[in-house]
């Protein structure tokens, strides 16, 4: 998953810098991965048939990989545009050299082959980690939304915004999930009315980075890594508790009080300063719970551990089990979540607002923002009602691996992702205890227009079978 609001370990110097080239992508290349796993579904598929066995259970596993295939392939064009549909296995006398279909004969192809998988695992309750048929319909909701957005939708042909709001819609309509309504920091701890698909963990190891989540993103001065963080511009993202932006003068938004009165959801999702972390049995070498991100704070870069102190001055809460115990190493077995109702409230929401159905889009994003304790109905329309929704799905799924994809399917990453990082400097005056706080650049950040918005194909697999290269990359 790509997190394009997060300050990254592993290969993020590449894509941040613009240096993606087709013999650089590190892990943020999935080709063969995923054809990995297309050519095992297709083996699986091809001879699952002549299995002998109990019908049902036989129609299950299909449904499963049905699943799984189509997922792999919405990820590739998700990533790449257009790619080889390689619907039968390779055996050593194939053929190897099958062009790239056009992203709409490949989204044509997973949306019909989510609705087969759907079919076939028919509303049988999955097991929690399973593919199931609404996690099917889920993952086509998002397929539509995409192929609906203006990086593939030149003309804005309105049957694509059609197509799109009916799939979330369907969604919508299944009776067995509901918004939750509870401590919103627990919709990604616990199961809930609102998960519709998860991606579990499985314990491998205490230095896993999913297993070890807690490890890799808490504050140095906890002992984590802080190897994901947010940026300025993510906390800049959440308004205050009555929804407005911090950007409009009547907000009350002070820029060195800066984390007071702030929408619900940033102090679910953000570890700031001052803001309390953790069971304090568990870290007996520090005073106070309370985040110390100012200069000589537990969890700067004069506190424990500094090789890992948090460059923004910010780590994530989202997803994090904050009695997490770094003195064992039993890790927590956490689950992913690859598709949940507030997402499909959001898909729903832009599909109707490019069909001019914009009330329908106030209601379904007032429905996330009271959910998260906004009380005030939205009354924006027009532009202002499109930044509105863009707005929500970066703040109400931050974390979630959707913002990489939403800046490009819009085609305003040029924007987004082509400015500095920021970052904030906060130093304590040690007599009276007071803050101040200094908004600056932490990293330049490069996206050319003419190529980043797809991944280059790895040049291995150009040269062995002479597919044509994304545009820029040649």
């Amino acid at each position: 998953t790509k997190f394009g609001d997060s300050y990254t370990c592993g290969s993020r110097n590449v894509l941040n810098k613009g240096l993606l080239s087709p013999d650089n992508a590190g892990n943020f290349d999935i080709w063969s991965k995923n054809y990995s796993q297309i050519q095992s579904a297709n083996i699986f598929l091809s001879r699952i048939d002549n299995v002998p066995g109990d019908e049902n259970y036989r129609n299950r596993l299909k449904g499963e990989v049905t699943f799984l295939r189509a997922y792999a392939y919405f990820q590739l064009i998700s990533d790449y545009g257009g790619v080889p549909l390689i619907k039968e296995p390779f055996n050593l006398n194939s053929d190897f050299k099958v062009g790239r279909s056009s992203f709409d004969d490949c989204v044509k192809f997973i949306s019909d082959e989510l609705d087969n998988a759907a079919a076939l695992l028919g509303n049988v309750n999955a097991q929690k980690g399973r593919a199931s048929s609404a996690l099917a319909l889920a993952i086509k909701s998002r397929l539509l939304l995409y192929a609906a957005s203006p990086l593939w939708n030149t003309n804005n042909d309105q049957s694509k915004w059609v197509a799109a709001s009916a799939a979330a819609k369907a969604v919508i309509d299944l009776p067995a999930f509901s918004l939750y309504t509870g401590n919103y920091s627990t919709l990604f701890t616990t199961s809930n009315s609102e998960l519709i698909g998860v991606h579990l963990s499985g314990y491998r190891g205490e230095w896993d980075p999913f297993t070890g989540l807690e490890m890799m993103c808490f504050p140095n001065g906890y002992h984590g890594w802080a190897a994901f963080t947010p940026t300025q511009d993510l906390v800049d993202a959440y308004g205050t508790a009555d929804g407005k932006y911090i950007s409009d003068p009547t907000s009350g938004y002070n820029p060195q009080n800066p984390y007071v009165n702030r929408d619900p959801r940033f102090y679910a999702s953000i570890i700031f300063d001052g803001r309390p972390t953790g069971n304090p049995a568990y870290f007996g070498d520090r005073t106070t719970t309370q985040a110390q991100f100012y200069e000589g704070g537990y969890d700067s870069d004069e506190g424990y551990d500094v090789w890992n102190n948090s460059l923004t001055r910010y780590a994530f809460r989202k997803y994090m089990d904050t009695t997490f115990n770094f003195n064992v190493t039993t890790q927590t077995n956490k689950f992913w979540i690859l598709s949940r109702l507030g997402e499909i409230y959001l898909n729903y929401a832009e599909a109707e607002f490019y069909l001019g159905h914009e009330e329908n889009t106030r209601t379904y994003l007032d429905k996330i923002r009271q959910r998260a304790g906004i009380t005030v109905p939205l009354a924006e329309s027009g532009a202002a009602l499109e930044k509105r929704l863009r707005n929500e799905r970066q703040v109400e799924l931050a974390f979630e691996g959707h913002r990489y994809y939403d800046v490009r399917r819009w085609k305003i990453a040029e924007i987004t992702d082509n400015k500095p990082v920021r970052q904030v400097i906060i130093t304590r005056n040690a007599n009276t205890g007071v803050k101040t706080y200094q908004y600056q650049d932490l990293e330049s950040r490069s996206f050319d227009k003419t190529r980043h918005y797809l991944m280059p194909i790895p040049r291995t697999e150009i040269n062995r079978t002479g597919l044509e290269q994304n545009p820029g990359y040649n």
